[in-house]
């Protein structure tokens, strides 16, 4: 698994490469880590039974809930992703792309650009 977030000002991103998508639609979660020096930042995803995307943080894992309506949809569609604009933090959920310039990292299980 290799899910990535980007996180700028009020805006958070989570993008998710196949592998990612399959088990959070199989175990209804998905988590990474980046270890600093003294400490470990935990994201995840985990399946809600809500209707919407929401997002929390307590003080060293970001957790969004995901509707698992949206999740079955991510897994067997060609849907690219979801967003939330009604949070105090904005949040975008989507599969990960190939990068098409420069590819700086392994991307064998990213998802091919939609009609390339």
């Amino acid at each position: 698994m290799q899910m990535k977030i980007r996180i700028k000002e009020q805006f958070i991103r989570f993008r998710l490469t196949k592998t990612d998508v399959t088990k959070l639609a199989e175990d209804g979660m998905v988590t990474e880590h980046a270890q600093f020096v003294t400490r470990m930042l935990i994201y995840s995803i985990v399946r809600t039974n809500g209707h919407r995307l929401s997002i929390d943080f307590d003080g060293k894992a970001i957790i969004l809930g995901m509707p698992g309506e949206m999740i079955d949809e991510l897994s067997t569609t060609e849907i690219v992703g979801f967003s939330e604009n009604n949070t105090q933090v904005k949040i975008l959920v989507e599969k990960d792309f190939i990068c098409m310039e420069n590819p700086l990292e392994g991307q064998s299980d990213n998802y091919d650009y939609p009609n390339s």
